[in-house]
């Protein structure tokens, strides 16, 4: 399995998380499972990100983790945020975020949305001609400007990276040969033009990769903004920072990416030269700071194979069980809650309690012995968890969420 992240400690041998003993946090919430996140990993990430990349605009994508406490004290320390949908975007709004610092991207916006959005001031990525012939229309007969960006597919992706979001047939953004043409349709019909959203993919541990995308971006966007004859006001690099989950991965070098990203602003075209710049990032943010507690309440033998069943599963973490973009099935980090950074003693694998053999945690790790009432952690659980799982599947209650943050 992956690396447990650096920062976990314990207490007489009970996992600590955010210097709070894991079975306290527990008795806290309730109850298992509980999905625990600690501000002050989240951030430490963000003044990581800040020192490795100065005068650069740091968006928060809230698809990777929405829950209200931890997205609240992220809106206060980021520039702003990067939402999905019209749920998201109340969201964002009722974190404190000022509209203008919202931006909302995603295929399939319907016109109920559009028109919340420029209602509020908030930044619409356009990821079609279709779309932009909606927001300027719903604009007009509201008598305002809406504030549009252009989502652009690009003509390349990030190499390696999880998820490609860019490189060829995309339902993502508008295809760079088609963009000058529709910037300078916004820009006389009267919008508030806001400049480029490009996103070539994500989930990537290669500095050489995202160092080769970016620079490929600022020239897309330079090469863009040229044909159109219309210098953007903010160029949104997308994201794509990757964390390691799996054994045999290395963590990203980020302070290599944003010394390259550096130079290259330095040197950037002169039609992006009053351009701002940000990136958009969601789990490398806030991707180690959670970890998903739940209860043994079973222990069983089959075929010799020992198996401890949990009260937990893949409705709150889908993305551990490996049925969210994994190929070839690996495991996430977990450890036994109470018998923390001890040796580990048999083979097991750990299971949910769904009714379907895709409801598996861990496959076949080395752990200290775990009885039922144990608690197994599951690391690396603080971006696409409670919010990307089939919560409803099969009936189970939801799982509980808490922040903590050191006193």
């Amino acid at each position: 399995m992956g690396a447990i992240p650096a920062g976990f400690e314990s207490e007489a041998g009970m996992l600590l998380i955010g210097g709070r003993r894991a079975d306290a946090l527990i008795a806290e919430a309730g109850d298992t499972p509980l999905f625990v996140y600690d501000l002050a990993m989240v951030a430490e990430r963000i003044r990581r990100f800040r020192v490795a990349f100065p005068g650069v605009s740091l968006h928060y994508a809230i698809k990777a983790n929405s829950f209200a406490p931890l997205l609240s004290a992220i809106a206060h320390q980021v520039d702003g945020l990067d939402v999905a949908s019209a749920g998201e975007m109340r969201m964002a709004l009722a974190a404190g975020m000022d509209p203008g610092d919202i931006s909302f991207a995603g295929p399939g916006k319907r016109d109920e949305e559009l028109r919340a959005a420029i209602d509020a001031g908030v930044t619409i990525n356009l990821e079609s001609e279709g779309e932009a012939d909606r927001a300027l229309a719903l604009g007009r007969a509201r008598g305002v400007r809406p504030r549009l960006a252009v989502r652009v597919n690009p003509d390349f992706e990030i190499r390696g990276s999880g998820m490609r979001m860019g490189g060829g047939a995309r339902p993502f953004g508008i295809d760079a040969e088609r963009v000058p043409a529709l910037v300078r349709r916004l820009v006389e019909s009267g919008a508030d033009y806001r400049g480029f959203h490009i996103f070539a993919g994500s989930q990537a541990l290669d500095a050489a990769a995202l160092i080769e995308a970016q620079a490929a971006t600022v020239a897309l966007a330079a090469r863009l903004s040229d044909a159109a004859e219309v210098a953007p006001p903010l160029v949104n690099l997308g994201g794509g920072f990757g964390i390691a989950y799996f054994h045999g991965e290395a963590p990203l070098d980020v302070e290599l990416v944003g010394r390259a990203l550096h130079e290259t602003l330095a040197a950037r075209p002169a039609v992006l030269g009053n351009a701002g710049f940000a990136i958009e990032l969601g789990r490398w943010l806030v991707g180690e700071a959670g970890v998903y507690l739940t209860r043994v309440v079973d222990r069983k033998t089959s075929f010799g194979k020992t198996f401890l069943i949990t009260d937990g599963g893949m409705h709150h973490q889908l993305a551990a069980s490996g049925n969210f973009g994994q190929v070839v099935r690996r495991n996430f980090p977990v450890a036994i809650a109470s018998r923390f950074g001890a040796a580990g003693e048999e083979e097991v694998s750990i299971v949910g309690c769904l009714c379907t053999p895709l409801d598996r945690l861990a496959d076949d790790v080395m752990t200290p012995r775990a009885e039922v009432g144990d608690v197994v952690a599951v690391f690396m659980a603080g971006a696409y968890g409670l919010s990307a799982s089939p919560q409803a599947f099969l009936g189970h209650p939801p799982a509980c969420e808490m922040v903590v943050a050191a006193s």
